[in-house]
């Protein structure tokens, strides 16, 4: 990286904190776009907005069917019709006849048209989904650990059946609220009919936008704050609705591209489009979690490692944390809680309790939650030292050839420590920060 551009991101990142006005409010303000377009252009994002684009025009059809098959009892069906419509309304005139395809391929899957094979790839498709939009989101959110298989079924189908239900209870209130009398007797008034016409045009961005918000702060494996899954919603909905503008005008004008691609171009405008949607889908995520974290604006999407003794300093930390609630029967600290109180990724620590859960000090419970692996007496503090010095998270671990004094050297050093910390324990450390 060029000197110049370190500088500024330097000055940008750093020194800003300190400016004071006007200069300093309104650089940390510019810390965010700029964050966002450097990650943008870093290329993971992209690269994730396309395999979800991909996925998700597979998986569209049977979510649909799983959708329809719930809100059949309460007679909605059109509904979610109707937020298809909308969803593909920046594609222009085609957005009709491709909501209208769609809901052929709905009513053909669930007469049994696709058949046994092609009902259970396409049940894949949706789990594949799912899958890389809880990936998508927890690398955005430097969440190493995904939620378990369990958590993951019954959180997500929970999601799937009451979401498309609230869906459709919102959408007929409004229906309903629109025919009553009250509604009518502001019709008759032009100045309050222009303005709630003007205000029904933006139900389907609020909608949009309602929805971002949730899926901020419901599908990464971590605490997120209510008001960052909030900010982060709005923009992304603003901006959704602004690409919209420029995507239909673009569609609209691109007569070149029709005659090109001729019956193919309605397959590549759905897969920009639904690409650009997730892309704009995951920089609001990422302004969520730079809103909540904003430490590490300068760092972005760069891999966060901890030294030898910074390791050694998490490892004691976490099991003091650990053994301290276990103590009193509690069982409270997951991963993101130890990270946020130890002020670090969770890439970060995931190698730290990856090594402690391979040594047996700790266990995740299937809530995701870390309990001691035996008796806080038993777990001795120099085991925990050894287990982040010795022990390698991956599969692939290589023998070094040192020389003889190196290891004679290393060897007094793990003496030193052994005849230093004797036989002290997780329960004595514990004991020793308590207050008589």
């Amino acid at each position: 990286m060029a000197i110049w551009v370190e500088r500024l991101e330097d000055g940008l990142f750093q020194k800003s904190r300190s400016m004071r006005p006007p200069w300093g409010p309104a650089l940390r303000f510019l810390r965010f776009p700029a964050a966002l377009i450097r990650d943008w252009l870093s290329g993971e994002i992209n690269v994730r907005a396309m395999s979800l684009a991909y996925t998700t025009l597979l998986s569209l059809v049977p979510l649909m069917v799983f959708s329809f098959s719930i809100l059949k009892g309460f007679g909605a069906r059109s509904d979610l019709e109707l937020i298809l419509d909308e969803f593909f309304r920046p594609m222009g005139s085609v957005a009709t006849e491709l909501t209208a395809n769609i809901m052929q391929f709905v009513t053909n899957m669930r007469s049994g048209v696709v058949g046994t094979i092609g009902l259970a790839f396409l049940i894949y498709t949706v789990i594949s989904t799912i899958q890389k939009v809880e990936g998508s989101f927890n690398f955005v959110w430097r969440v190493a650990r995904p939620r378990s298989f369990t958590r993951r079924f019954t959180e997500y189908l929970s999601v799937m059946i009451v979401g498309p239900i609230l869906l459709a209870l919102a959408l007929g209130l409004m229906a309903a609220a629109q025919n009553s009398r009250a509604a009518q007797w502001l019709d008759a008034y032009v100045p309050l009919a222009w303005t709630l016409s003007i205000l029904g045009k933006f139900v389907p961005y609020a909608i949009v936008t309602i929805v971002f918000a949730f899926m901020y702060w419901f599908i990464p494996n971590t605490r997120v704050k209510l008001t960052a899954a909030l900010i982060g919603g709005v923009t992304a909905g603003i901006i959704w609705a602004l690409v919209g503008r420029v995507f239909t005008t673009f569609i609209l004008y691109s007569s070149q591209l029709v005659a090109v691609y001729t019956g193919f171009a309605i397959v590549l405008t759905t897969l920009i489009w639904v690409y650009l949607s997730w892309l704009i889908l995951l920089i609001g995520a990422q302004l969520a979690f730079y809103l909540q974290y904003p430490q590490y604006l300068r760092h972005g999407e760069d891999v966060i490692e901890l030294n030898g003794r910074a390791q050694e300093q998490v490892a004691l930390s976490v099991m003091y944390l650990i053994g301290c609630d276990y103590g009193i029967g509690k069982t409270y600290w997951t991963e993101d809680r130890l990270a946020a109180v130890l002020d670090i990724p969770g890439t970060a620590l995931a190698p730290v309790l990856a090594c402690l859960e391979r040594a047996s000090l700790i266990v995740a419970t299937e809530k995701g939650q870390f309990i001691p692996g035996g008796d806080l007496q038993d777990i001795q503090l120099i085991t925990v030292l050894e287990a982040v010095r010795t022990l390698q998270t991956g599969r692939l671990e290589i023998c070094v050839h040192g020389s003889a004094p190196a290891l004679a050297v290393l060897e007094e050093v793990r003496a030193a420590m052994r005849d230093k910390l004797g036989s002290r324990s997780l329960k004595d450390l514990i004991a020793a920060a308590q207050p008589t």
